[in-house]
């Protein structure tokens, strides 16, 4: 288990973290994060309609060798050395039976929620280069396989008044009229709040039925903390809730009063999920703050992060963590689909809060 320091504060180098183990993980078969015994994950999403059919459920709960791993790997040692090394070994009962990611159609894919019981590990990669890429970098999500499939490419609009990211299904294509124009992250004045959008029409130009105006996908609220955004991040993550055919519920706000943001703010909570970062916890021995990311994440970060629901911390929604200088990984689960985690990680990116 390798245990990663997240805080700013004391960028250590890490413990465990052997290049096998890093390679071994990233294998595009993908697998739970963990076992599903204690409940079905998916009833902790669902906001309407009758409860998930049992059937579903126990089609995909996750090979043995994934839960056996995992219990291995929930006892959190020190020395992460030796458990690394296990952790290989378990890798070969649990391997075949995990289902690989078929990409057939793009712009389905990245707006479809995560298959239940399977972890879609993904690599964020941020380029620099050219002429103002140091001020708007572009982003690459691919998927961390061996084909390494191109996903989506976010970037931030140059001209906005607040940080507003747009994101493609074309690596060369970020314009705003271009038919590869999927969604958008928009920041409020201050930098602390996001909202993520779909790519339909403003609310001023809904036909009659409204069928054809965004969608909301989700919204990210910043808390600063006494430090103001030293030490780690606190993160709330609003989602709209799923249907009992494990869908999302649209959420196409027809004014600024009634989107995710404003319906959290006022908790009216109907079709929609409130989830929060998981509170890192404090190592005397390193001195840093540090989560178990299972050998997914290898740089200490202020941006590394992972998103859960109150009710079951350790259902892992998705986590975001640095690899390298401007390589993230980033694995999502059932409900999140691309699109919203790569916005959630674009957020953590904004200037506001970038503080390396």
């Amino acid at each position: 288990v390798t245990m990663s320091p997240v805080s700013p504060m004391s960028p250590m180098s890490l413990t465990a973290a052997t290049s096998s183990d890093e390679e071994d993980d990233s294998d595009s078969s993908t697998k739970p994060i963990r076992s599903e015994k204690k409940k079905n994950p998916a009833s902790l999403f669902q906001t309407g309609g009758d409860p998930p059919k049992e059937k579903k459920s126990k089609k995909k709960v996750p090979p043995k060798g994934a839960e056996s791993e995992e219990e291995t790997s929930e006892t959190l040692q020190k020395n992460s050395n030796k458990k690394g090394k296990a952790k290989k070994s378990k890798k070969k009962e649990e391997r075949p039976p995990s289902p690989v990611i078929e990409v057939d159609n793009l712009e389905e894919f990245v707006l479809q929620p995560a298959p239940q019981g399977v972890t879609v590990k993904c690599r964020v990669t941020r380029d620099k280069r050219g002429m103002d890429r140091g001020l708007y970098p572009t982003y690459y999500l691919h998927l961390d396989n061996d084909k390494k499939v191109f996903l989506l490419a976010g970037r931030k609009r140059k001209k906005s008044k607040t940080s507003n990211y747009l994101i493609s299904i074309d690596p060369t294509d970020l314009s705003r009229g271009g038919e590869n124009f999927i969604g958008k992250l928009r920041s409020n004045l201050m930098g602390t709040r996001f909202t993520v959008f779909d790519n339909g029409a403003n609310p001023d130009r809904a036909n009659a039925d409204w069928s054809n105006v965004r969608q909301e996908l989700s919204a990210v609220v910043y808390e600063t903390n006494v430090l103001g955004f030293k030490g780690p991040r606190k993160m709330t993550v609003i989602i709209p809730g799923m249907n009992a055919d494990c869908e999302r519920v649209p959420i196409r706000p027809r004014n600024d009063n009634d989107g995710l943001l404003m319906r959290w703010q006022n908790r009216n909570m109907d079709n929609v999920i409130e989830l929060h970062n998981k509170a890192p916890v404090w190592n005397d021995e390193t001195q840093s703050y540090v989560l178990n990311f299972h050998g997914r994440v290898t740089h200490a970060s202020v941006k590394n992060f992972q998103i859960v629901h109150s009710s079951d911390p350790d259902y892992i929604v998705m986590q975001f963590g640095r690899v390298a200088d401007d390589a993230f990984t980033m694995d999502y689960n059932y409900p999140l689909c691309a699109v919203q985690a790569f916005a959630i990680a674009l957020s953590s990116f904004d200037g506001k809060l970038a503080c390396e």
